[in-house]
């Protein structure tokens, strides 16, 4: 069984007509090995990949919106989100009860049926007794390891920067993937990733090409490799190097759903990063 899993939930449920979009999957053992990835279609094939990669304390993160409470405008962790990293260009996108994004909630649904609880802070994580999941975001996570190096802005490797010229754009993106890639392979990192483990993620070694649906499916395979990284990051340094955002006590929160749990986004994050005492 593995101990972290990560999701890059496609956000959307699709349609009688139309397929939802790929979901990138991975997990990792303790030593940072990928012991399996690829991709999946819907919340059904996503909760049967996941059960079958279940453990007695496997943590997993989802890069979605698992509990959303706001009858409109944006989730207070979202809005945290801009507030601690707008600096290096990551925002989130706003989700509320009238929002089409419903997939996060209809997939924590189904791991809560299959014993996996909520975790939105440190204590309760690493005091669990069974598997657990918790929301994340890979792009506070690329900015908020320091090892990484991103010390300025994001990469630029998911949407084409409108201001340039389509093949100027791709070419420009696919650069930038490349470069995470090369990143996570040769920076010595805490947990330690081992991108070369398994045949896909070693895959993503590969020079990327600038056709778009190609790039997509790569790139839900990278970021389901970040979430269950960020999983690993989590457990492994907890409060030191990671905060929850939108579950402060002292600032302004969402209501807690029908089963007690608060609308929160677990990201590693610099001293910079984080709120200012006083």
């Amino acid at each position: 069984m593995s101990a972290y899993i990560g999701v890059d939930l496609a956000w959307g449920l699709g349609t009688a007509t139309r397929r939802p979009n790929e979901t990138g999957l991975a997990a990792l053992d303790d030593a940072g090995r990928v012991r399996d990835a690829g991709w999946a279609r819907g919340v059904d094939d996503v909760t049967a990949w996941v059960a079958s990669h279940l453990g007695p304390r496997t943590l997993i993160a989802v890069d979605a919106s698992l509990v959303v409470t706001n009858p409109t405008g944006i989730r207070e962790a979202e809005r945290q989100v801009g507030q601690r990293y707008g600096r290096w260009k990551v925002a989130a996108n706003p989700t509320n009860l009238a929002s089409a994004a419903s997939a996060g909630a209809q997939l924590l649904d189904r791991l809560t049926a299959l014993g996996v609880t909520y975790a939105s802070d440190t204590t309760g994580m690493r005091e669990r007794t069974g598997p657990a999941v918790f929301e994340c975001y890979p792009y506070t996570t690329l900015v908020g390891v320091e090892e990484l190096g991103y010390d300025d802005e994001r990469p630029r490797y998911k949407r084409l920067d409108t201001a340039l010229p389509a093949p100027t754009a791709r070419g420009r993106r696919a650069l930038a993937f490349d470069e995470l890639v090369r990143r996570l392979r040769e920076t010595p990192l805490d947990p330690p990733l081992h991108l070369d483990s398994h045949p896909l993620t070693a895959g993503l070694a590969e020079t990327s090409g600038i056709h778009g649906p190609t790039h997509k499916h790569r790139e839900d395979l990278l970021d389901g490799v970040l979430c269950a990284w960020t999983a690993a990051f989590w457990e492994r340094h907890g409060d030191q190097r990671v905060q929850v955002l939108g579950g402060d006590p002292s600032l302004p929160s969402d209501p807690v759903d029908e089963a007690g749990r608060m609308p929160t986004i677990v990201t590693p994050a610099r001293a910079s990063q984080r709120r200012p005492r006083g």
